[in-house]
Order: C-alpha cells, then sequence, then structure tokens
C-alpha cells in the first residue's frame, strides 16, 4: 500500500475523533489523582480533599489527603493516622497502614464502627496482660505481641473468656480489652473493605460511577449500583451499554486509522529522503569512477596546497587529497622536466579505460600548460615494498597473506594480458608498484611504461630498455635472449614472488657484476 506524501488529514477530522473519543470515555470533571509516584490512583468513591474540594468527586467518609512526604492518608472518626498503601476498587479492598496501633494509646483508640469500612478478617475480643520474663515459658501457647513487649516485659494477648485459673497471669498486669478487632491488628498493614457503594462491577465492566446531588443516587452507563437508584437508569441500561460499547470502537477505530495514516505518510518521507540521499552518494562516487579532468587549482584545492607528502619518484611526486569527506586519493605531480609526456600518455590512455579489483583505480588527471598531474584512489598501506624487507620483522604480514597478496598480483597482470580488447604489458612489475588497501588486497600500479598491443600478436618491437634493473627480463634489457612479449611481466612477477619468499631487494645490488644476480638461473 503506497501513500501519496501530499495526503492532508483535515482538522476537522481530528477534531471529531477528539470528540468522538471524549464522549467514548464519558466526561469525567473528577479525574484520577495521585499523592505520591508509587501511590494509589485516587477515584470515585475516594477524593482527595486539598485537590478535589468538589463532594461530587467523592463518597461520605471516603475522604483522603496528601501529607507532607506524599503518603496517601485515609481519615476516619479515631485518633489514629492510616496510610493507604493500595486500593482494590474491583474487589472494594483497601490496604493500610496503622501508624501507632501497636502503642499502647493506639489499639484502644482504633474503633471504625462508625466509618464506611469493616475489617476485611474475623474479629476477637483481646485482653492484654504485661508479664515478667519468669512466666513467658509458660505462656508459650498463648498470643504474644511482640511490638508492645519490652525487654524482661513480654506482652499478651488472652481471650477473655478462657478460665482465668487456666491462664498464666499469676505475675502479669491487666493493661486493658480490645473488642472486635482481627487477629493481625498488631500488625503493621491492615485490610479494610467496604460495602456501599458498590462500584466494584462498574471497574469491571468500565463503566462510570460518580456520586450526585449529595444523594444515594448514581450516574452510571450500564451499571445498575444500589437500590436506592432510580428506575430509569435500569431500563436503560442494555441500550446505554450498547451505545458506549459503539461509540468507544468508533472512536478507537478512528483514532488508529488517523495515527497510521501520519505513520505511513512520515514512513514514506522519510524513505524518499533515504532514497534521494543513496542517489546522491552514488552520483558521487560514479563522477569519481570515470577519469575527470581537474585544473591545477582543483590539484592545489584537493591537496590542500600541497600539505601532505607521500613519497616521491624518478617521476614525480604523491601527495594526499581529499574528493570528499569519504573520497581520498593520491595526486602524483609529474616533473615537468622529465621525458616528453609518453609517461602521462600511457597512464591516462590506459588506466582510464580498465577497472580491475587488482588494478589501482585513475579518478582523474590534470593537463594544464606544463603542469601534469594524476588523481589515484587512495590506498592507505603504502606498497608492498615495505612489508617484504627483512629489515624491520615487526611488519612480516605472514606467510597465508603473503599468498593471498601473490594471488591477487597474478590474477591483476591476467586481466591487463587478456581480461581488455588489447593487452596491456605493464613492463615495471615490482614491489613498489604494488599497493595495498585497508585490508592488504594488492593493486597494480605506475602504467607509465605501460604498452599496448594486439592478443594475437606475439612479439613486441621496442627501440629501448624499458624497466628497474633486478626486475627487467633479459629479453628486455638484450634482444640477444630472444623478443619482447608479454611473458615479460611473468618474469618481473617470478621476480617479484622470490623477494617476497626471500626478502631481498634486488635494487640495492651495488657490485659491478650483476647479471648473475639480476638474471638468477
Amino acid at each position: 500500500m503506497d501513500i501519496s506524501p501530499r495526503i492532508v488529514i483535515p482538522s476537522s477530522l481530528l477534531l471529531f475523533v477528539l470528540f468522538i473519543v471524549d464522549l467514548g470515555e464519558g466526561h469525567n470533571s473528577c479525574p484520577e489523582l495521585w499523592c505520591g509516584h508509587h501511590g494509589p490512583g485516587i477515584r470515585f468513591p475516594f477524593r482527595l480533599k486539598d485537590r478535589q474540594p468538589d463532594q461530587q468527586c467523592g463518597y461520605p467518609g471516603f475522604d483522603l489527603y496528601c501529607s507532607h512526604n506524599n503518603d496517601t492518608v485515609l481519615e476516619l472518626p479515631t485518633s489514629v493516622k492510616t496510610f493507604v498503601n493500595s486500593i482494590d476498587y474491583e474487589s472494594q479492598l483497601i490496604n493500610v497502614t496503622v501508624s501507632d496501633a501497636c502503642s499502647s494509646r493506639g489499639i484502644p483508640g482504633f474503633n471504625i464502627s462508625s466509618s464506611p469500612f469493616q475489617f476485611r478478617n474475623y474479629l476477637y475480643d483481646y485482653a492484654l496482660f504485661n508479664c515478667t520474663r519468669t512466666r513467658e515459658t509458660d505462656a508459650e501457647h498463648y498470643r504474644r505481641i511482640d511490638c508492645l513487649s519490652r525487654s524482661g516485659y513480654p506482652v499478651y494477648a488472652f481471650d477473655p473468656d478462657d478460665d482465668i485459673q487456666d491462664l498464666p497471669i499469676l505475675l502479669c498486669k491487666k493493661m486493658y480489652n480490645v473488642s472486635s478487632v482481627p487477629s493481625h491488628i498488631w500488625s503493621s498493614s491492615l485490610q479494610l473493605t467496604w460495602s456501599e457503594p458498590k462500584c466494584g462491577d462498574c471497574e469491571v465492566k468500565g463503566d462510570i460511577c460518580r456520586f450526585k446531588n449529595n444523594t444515594k443516587i448514581f450516574e452510571t452507563e450500564g451499571c445498575h449500583l444500589t437500590p436506592q437508584a432510580p428506575n430509569k437508569y435500569k431500563d436503560n441500561e442494555g441500550r446505554s451499554t450498547t451505545i458506549v460499547i459503539i461509540v468507544s470502537i468508533l472512536g478507537s477505530f478512528l483514532l488508529e486509522l488517523v495515527v497510521y495514516v501520519l505513520y505511513r505518510v512520515y514512513r514514506y518521507d522519510k524513505t524518499e529522503k533515504e532514497n534521494q540521499a543513496r542517489i546522491e552518494r552514488f552520483l558521487e562516487d560514479y563522477r569519481a569512477l570515470k577519469p575527470t579532468r581537474y585544473s591545477y587549482n582543483d590539484v592545489k584545492r584537493i591537496t590542500n596546497q600541497f600539505i601532505e607528502k607521500l613519497g616521491q619518484g624518478a617521476y614525480g611526486t604523491v601527495f594526499k587529497g581529499k574528493l570528499s569527506n569519504e573520497i581520498h586519493v593520491a595526486v602524483k605531480i609529474l616533473n615537468s622536466s622529465t621525458g616528453n609526456g609518453e609517461e602521462f600518455i600511457n597512464e591516462v590512455g590506459t588506466m582510464g579505460r580498465i577497472h580491475h579489483v587488482n588494478v589501482v583505480r585513475l579518478v582523474g588527471f590534470c593537463a594544464d600548460g606544463f603542469k601534469r598531474a594524476l588523481v589515484y584512489e587512495f590506498l592507505p598501506n603504502d606498497s608492498l615494498e615495505k612489508f617484504i624487507s627483512s629489515v624491520d620483522s615487526n611488519r612480516f604480514l605472514g606467510w597465508e597473506k603473503l599468498q593471498d597478496i601473490a594471488l591477487g598480483i597474478a590474477k591483476g597482470i591476467e586481466y591487463l594480458h587478456q581480461g581488455c580488447d588489447q593487452r596491456i604489458l605493464h613492463f615495471d612489475i615490482k614491489p613498489h608498484n604494488i599497493l595495498l588497501d585497508q585490508n592488504f588486497n594488492p593493486k597494480i600500479s605506475d602504467f607509465g611504461l605501460a604498452k599496448l598491443c594486439a592478443k594475437d600478436q606475439s612479439a613486441v618491437s621496442m627501440t629501448t630498455a624499458r624497466g628497474t634493473m633486478g626486475y627487467i627480463a633479459p629479453e628486455v634489457f638484450s634482444r640477444n635472449f630472444g623478443t619482447v612479449s608479454y611473458k615479460s611481466d611473468v618474469y618481473s612477477f617470478g621476480i617479484l614472488l622470490l623477494e617476497m619468499v626471500g626478502g631481498r631487494k634486488n635494487v640495492e645490488v651495488t657490485t659491478k657484476n650483476t647479471s648473475q644476480i639480476y638474471f638468477p638461473e
């Protein structure tokens, strides 16, 4: 399903949805409140006196207020303060903590007979005695009140109906009687319940329950609360429930539809922007794939005024440059006093038409008057020459990686000889011209001495020798050894392999009689 980004949601539809949702939920001027972040939710029949002065928000005797510590306090007609832990509106059950129920003045004062609440558990009568430690073992089968006991003076609760002669109270002093209390009255937490108003069914059905006009009449939708409620609520129970359900479903459906449409519009717009950015990146990279002609001012801008030098050779100096934040290049500034421009023509004419994973890519060139430059892709690990010398053993790549590099160079040479329209002879295969990318994958570079020939041409005519001593094939050095062909690159590759295995640099030979070293049998 595709939605046009030009979809506009009318404001009237949003207002209608809000109206429907508000109608489905019912108008309620007494929202649910909380004293603290972890306190119970407070709604009818309870109300917060300090935040809900409207008497219709609660039922008489169900008043709460918030303490300075954000505790929920239940007001009872007693001298004992109770803190509300939780309220179960469906079961009409409230858990409270009695602040001083275990004090000598708290238990007699904890009388809830005049409040709308009742103890949930069975009620008992007790007589409390303060005894001495000498008779404590005699009373081990009786109820000990630990929270009232003191060191050496345990307090026990005895049933007043028990025979006084059977009670271990010889060394005890009676404190007071406690009537109609649950057995766990001396614990910190108590459970209270209420019977009126009966909003438990409403909580299950999700209906509205609120006090009206300070009388025992409750406004509800589909929930008959008490026998005192008018008959009109009972007669309209089924119809009201159906209306509420339909309106609620309709409001929820429309709200979900609007949210879904807005989400799809957002996703469509985000996807389109991502696609456009992807296309822009591709075009930027594609522009770099084709050799581009730059002016000398462009070259200075790319290299940041030739600030970072990577190396220098016989034909020029190489600087690091940057086309964009993601594309780094190596710029080779050719010496204007060297050669007649043949190297420049060979590089651009040869490398501009080939693309292979093991051949360095020519990004662009500069031919601005007497100033010439070649722009290559940047390879961060420099040349193979720096990793196969035995001088620095810490840079040894390992035999497995050297084998991968050797296979990559062979694939690059095979591509130059067989994979192009015309056969490309490199004539300068050596470690210095093998560059390594960030993963140490080899790429053949420097095509300044390259020549083109037809694939069916068995020999190549050459007027002068070309290449580097130590890697140059014998037939290229002297015609007495045979004709020059693509096999000359294979010979140079063999010398490169010998150097990779032995770590010997052929270019450092200083003796005059070098033919035995340059051309090993």
